[in-house]
């Protein structure tokens, strides 16, 4: 099978513009498409395209799903990016672009709810699922052929089917032998797309992309490599090793095995979360020291609520800072003693805080923590006595705001930021 007709499941081996059952053009053709295996299923505009469901009277206007005058996209409809506006673009330069926008505040229990109703039909196909946003995951359907009677292209295929009828909203798939080249390949077609990319074309492909298509080359790494001619991912694959190992360390080779279209990672249903963050955004610039703080506190209280709830406890705590010219700050510091506690998170981001430029003014401030472990290994610490009883104190406080309400004990510390 090299030929697949989405709408009928039509299959075939030579090329045809036309599915020569039901005529649709819908038809994609790979050479490895009967033996490729590892999935990305990406939403389309998902915000934005639940809330046209919800509401048809939005079905053909520009809709952004943001918020605040100094918010920031969280997403934007395809209408809306033909005049520009991107996700995580500041509000005010979305709406310069797309001023006749209807713009919504975004409701991420609605949101969670489509997600989880998305995922329950990937249960079906394979326990392999690793989700990377509430839109968004990598499938492995490696040996559920036999199972299902259908190769993985034609699983996938009519799984689209399925969420286009049954929830009503559209999904894009990339189809190909690893992870990276499966997330390129969904970005290939938007939106309603069916992409794959196979191994044998993967570094021809890849050849003329820029750096940046690479996971984790950000602006800073595309400088780097341009200082040294690398300024596409051809030029990184015909690259030496040891210029790129001198240059990014283990992530050099990381590169050079990607810019050939190699990749070992598995797709993992258990990998753990990367960071547990919250952020918040100001109506008015803060330049106050204690005016950030007040702001700091309750993001700890945020973050560690949570991170109690999945039992883990971090090892890293950050501090995040936006600046009017939205450049971003982020700074992060190792703990002695891993932490899921407000207080613990809240100390280290206030002195990460106090390391600042005075009088420096901010739009955003952020609090998380990362490098997790099993939070019943990190509560055996010997040396971490001050750390449990934190702990006991922050969840009988989460008990008591679970019985009575969040307003059921509230600290000194956000009392004062009222």
């Amino acid at each position: 099978m090299r030929c697949l007709c989405r709408d009928c499941g039509w299959t075939g081996e030579a090329k045809v513009s036309r599915c020569p059952s039901c005529a649709s053009p819908r038809v994609v053709f790979h050479e490895e498409l009967g033996a490729l295996s590892i999935a990305h299923l990406d939403c389309d505009a998902f915000y934005a395209s639940v809330e046209k469901r919800d509401d048809p009277s939005l079905r053909d206007l520009p809709v952004i799903v943001g918020g605040g005058k100094r918010g920031v996209v969280t997403t934007a409809c395809y209408i809306a990016r033909m005049s520009g506006p991107r996700s995580a673009m500041p509000m005010y330069k979305a709406l310069k672009l797309c001023p006749q926008a209807v713009v919504i505040k975004p409701n991420f229990a609605k949101y969670k709810e489509e997600s989880r109703r998305i995922h329950e039909k990937l249960d079906k196909l394979t326990p392999l699922i690793q989700p990377l946003s509430l839109d968004e995951a990598w499938i492995d359907l490696t040996g559920t052929e036999r199972l299902h009677g259908a190769t993985p292209a034609q699983m996938l295929a009519r799984l689209q089917a399925e969420i286009e009828r049954d929830i009503g909203l559209t999904v894009s798939i990339g189809l190909a032998p690893n992870k990276f080249l499966a997330k390129i390949a969904s970005e290939l077609d938007k939106p309603r797309g069916f992409s794959a990319i196979g191994a044998a074309e993967a570094q021809s492909f890849l050849a003329n992309k820029p750096v940046s298509i690479l996971p984790g080359v950000g602006p800073a790494t595309v400088a780097s490599l341009a200082e040294i001619g690398l300024k596409t991912v051809g030029d990184i694959a015909a690259a030496d090793l040891k210029l790129l190992a001198n240059r990014l360390g283990a992530g050099g080779m990381r590169l050079h095995r990607l810019a050939h279209g190699q990749d070992s990672r598995m797709v993992d249903p258990d990998q753990a979360r990367k960071t547990i963050s919250a952020e918040t955004t100001f109506n008015d610039d803060l330049h106050k020291r204690e005016d950030l703080e007040d702001e700091l506190w309750p993001l700890c209280e945020k973050v560690a609520k949570q991170a109690r709830k999945e039992g883990v406890a971090g090892r890293v705590a950050t501090l995040k800072l936006r600046t009017p010219d939205f450049k971003i700050h982020t700074r992060r510091r190792t703990l002695a003693v891993p932490t899921q506690t407000a207080r613990t998170l809240f100390q280290v981001a206030r002195e990460l805080l106090a390391a600042e430029k005075p009088g420096q003014p901010y739009r955003l401030i952020g609090a998380g923590l990362t490098d997790f472990m099993d939070a019943e290994t990190a509560g055996s610490d010997m040396f971490a006595d001050d750390e449990r009883r934190t702990l006991k104190n922050e969840t009988a406080i989460d008990a008591l705001r679970g019985k009575f309400g969040a307003g059921a004990v509230v600290s000194g510390r956000a009392l004062k930021s009222r």
